[in-house]
């Protein structure tokens, strides 16, 4: 029996790093219009169901097939709301009964169809209860540390030889944020991607963009102008 999907896509307004930049234009359409065409572009969700505060982003939305069944509670739409108490409430709100949700956030605008369906390919071929989407990291975190008031870098280093080659160190991935797979009943249970059977599907840098400010802006429009020029 085939399992029933459920794409979920929040978008709440109010943001302060780079203001509606849910709803910026990019290249000549919103930035959520890039992840709602490649969820549909994917087939294999259910519903595309948007989760937002917001009358003039659900609107928006509404035009580029995603759908709004009802407006986020506001308590869900300020700095502090948890991602995790936003999907419950979707999932706890939706008449029709889903196996597997997968949510997208809108602020990763060059993922891709292809990358949506490995990463679901992998979660049945694994069992897995989730699959979260990572990359590598750009810089290893071993080289990183917090400096005092004095910024007095002794000892800086901690663990690894100062004189030694990067390259030799150890691949780190951070999570990119582009995809949160996971079983209906194990996220309602934990609430939690990672408690357990949860596995990595690796992004490349380019696809893995998550847009925060204007300098991220301004870099995924450029990759997405490029793609589209080649």
């Amino acid at each position: 029996m085939k399992e029933k999907i459920l794409a979920i896509i929040p978008a709440r307004s109010g943001s302060k790093g780079l203001k509606d930049k849910n709803i910026k234009m990019m290249n000549g359409k919103p930035l959520i219009a890039y992840t709602i065409e490649v969820a549909k572009k994917s087939k294999i969700f259910e519903d595309i169901i948007i989760s937002t505060d917001s009358e003039k982003y659900a609107e928006i939305v509404k035009k580029y097939g995603g759908s709004v069944p009802y407006l986020r509670d506001k308590k869900l739409a300020n700095d502090n709301a948890k991602s995790s108490d936003v999907i419950l409430d979707i999932l706890n709100r939706v008449e029709k009964r889903y196996d597997s949700f997968i949510m997208l956030q809108p602020t990763s605008p060059l993922r891709t169809e292809k990358n949506i369906m490995e990463a679901y390919k992998m979660y049945l071929e694994k069992k897995a209860n989730s699959v979260v989407s990572v990359c590598e990291m750009e810089h290893s975190p071993l080289w990183a540390n917090i400096l005092n008031e004095e910024k007095r870098m002794d000892s800086f280093l901690r663990g690894i030889d100062v004189n030694g080659n990067r390259q030799e160190l150890e691949t780190y991935y951070r999570i990119n944020g582009a995809l949160y797979i996971a079983n209906v009943e194990y996220f309602k249970k934990y609430q939690n991607f990672y408690y357990k059977d949860s596995y990595a599907y690796i992004m490349e840098k380019e696809n893995s963009i998550d847009i925060d400010d204007e300098l991220d802006f301004k870099i995924a429009e450029y990759l997405i102008k490029n793609n589209r020029r080649r």
